[in-house]
């Protein structure tokens, strides 16, 4: 298998040690999430594009070594090929009648050819070649320059021909790493979920800060969301999941601020909090989901008001969009099940909220709050890698069982749809079901308590997370079915 890379457009008009830098690291990225696939393949990077070559041996993972090129930032497009020496003209229309001849039959079509290197005729020239041949061996029903069924591409490379089989588009933005570091405020909504996912785009190693406002299933639902998050868009590079009690804090609040303007002091209070916690991170800005009068405390009013507590920059990437727009988002990056899931919480809402908040007014409303609760709740944050969320559970809860084989346990396979439909979990003799995690809270009450459950994931750890709520929400027959690795044959 062979698959050609090209680089996301921002990329190539940069300076050349810009370039270099941004392309060895999207190169860097790569080699890192391939080689959890297999080992054996390869990534190779010249000035234009980026090569990745997969012995046939592995190629049963194709469809997920197109996830992780679908889903890494900094590549415009990328395309599966087949490789050839570059022959004459009609060892080029034989290269391609190989590929494309049957799954022309019926379809209009045209040939495109790109072309580099120094050689003796034109695309255009290729084109019409092999164009004339497609047309008068297969049962194409004719060439159609303007709007055919399909587009034969080829590119000519120096020596080599490249028969483009699957073209597929890029996630765009910059390679993961190469742009400072950033500490996104999620609550695991559709605001905060999107606006991290377009700062990681951006080629932004994100970091999530949670303020737990006193909801064990809302934490869970959120460290869900920001794993996701991670895993589908930026595991090449670790990232922290930060949790801070703000139970207190909102108490305090409720209990000696004035109605209209809880909702201000406590996104005061948040970010103040977050201030803290991104200098002892070493990072230089702050991201949240707000957008220009989504909310009562969204207002430009209240936003000046509310970033005075910090001289830390506060990225607000949507901060011109449209719900609907964010929702859109939200669906397209696999999001949206986790927000219109996410477990209810308790918070702070104000029955008549200030729109038009004075600093002096909210100040003098601060002076009634005891900041040492802050000062606690900052003290007592927890901090973990993010792939390790799963490890923060209720004391006195048993320990998961992992097993390597079901036995006679059924298998859920609890990934979200678009991973279990690439890669489908198939055990033979053993009973296997789908249900998404986001539904499975609800749906293991309604399973037979007789049985035996073992949770799946593709790495173990959305399954870990969730075996040990269970566990703590009092069932005794569940447990985890070892991840199986890719399979290698000999």
């Amino acid at each position: 298998m062979h698959f050609v890379v090209k680089f996301f457009p921002e990329i190539t008009i940069k300076s050349n040690p810009v370039r270099k830098r941004m392309s060895r690291q999207l190169k860097d990225n790569l080699r890192i999430l391939l080689r959890r696939l297999d080992d054996r393949i390869k990534v190779l990077k010249d000035w234009e594009k980026i090569e990745v070559i997969a012995p046939d041996a592995v190629s049963h993972l194709a469809d997920r070594i197109e996830e992780v090129l679908a889903h890494t930032p900094g590549i415009a497009n990328f395309a599966r090929v087949r490789q050839y020496p570059l022959g004459d003209f009609h060892d080029i229309y034989e290269k391609t009648l190989s590929v494309w001849g049957d799954k022309l039959e019926g379809k209009t079509f045209c040939v495109r050819v790109k072309r580099s290197g120094k050689h003796d005729f034109q695309s255009l020239d290729v084109e019409q070649y092999v164009g004339g041949g497609l047309n008068k061996n297969t049962g194409a029903a004719g060439v159609k320059l303007k709007n055919p069924d399909i587009t034969v591409r080829l590119e000519i490379r120096h020596d080599k021909l490249n028969v483009v089989e699957q073209q597929h588009a890029g996630l765009g933005g910059f390679p993961m790493g190469t742009q400072d570091p950033v500490l996104s405020l999620v609550s695991g909504g559709f605001d905060s979920t999107v606006s991290s996912y377009l700062t990681m785009k951006r080629g932004i190693r994100t970091h999530f800060l949670f303020f737990n406002l006193g909801g064990r299933d809302h934490e869970l639902g959120v460290k869900e969301v920001a794993y996701y998050l991670w895993n589908r868009y930026s595991a090449s590079h670790r990232v922290k999941f930060i949790t801070v009690p703000f139970d207190g804090v909102v108490a305090e609040i409720l209990q000696n601020v004035d109605d209209s303007h809880m909702g201000v002091i406590l996104k005061r209070m948040m970010l103040r909090a977050a201030t803290a916690i991104a200098s002892e991170l070493d990072v230089d800005a702050v991201v949240t989901g707000e957008a220009i009068a989504q909310v009562s405390s969204q207002t430009l009013k209240n936003l000046k008001v509310i970033d005075n507590v910090t001289d830390t920059l506060v990225l607000r990437p949507l901060i011109t969009s449209d719900k609907g727009d964010i929702i859109r988002t939200a669906r397209e990056i696999g999001t949206e099940e986790f927000a219109a899931n996410m477990p209810e919480y308790c918070g702070v809402i104000s029955v008549k909220p200030t729109t038009r908040a004075r600093l002096s007014r909210v100040e003098e409303e601060e002076g009634h709050f005891d900041f040492s609760v802050l000062d606690r709740a900052i003290n007592e944050r927890v901090l973990q890698n993010i792939d390790r969320v799963m490890e923060d559970v209720h004391e006195g809860t048993p320990e998961v069982e992992v097993l390597e084989a079901p036995g006679d346990a059924v298998v859920i396979d609890i990934r979200h749809p678009d991973e279990e439909e690439v890669d489908p979990l198939e055990l033979e003799g053993s009973d296997v079901e789908t249900i998404p995690f986001y539904r499975l809270n609800s749906a293991f009450a309604q399973l037979d308590p007789q049985k035996k459950y073992l949770l799946y994931c593709s790495r173990g750890v959305m399954s870990r997370l969730h075996a040990s709520h269970l566990l703590d929400a009092g069932y005794r027959n569940v447990g985890v079915l070892r991840p199986h690795l890719p399979h290698r044959p000999d």
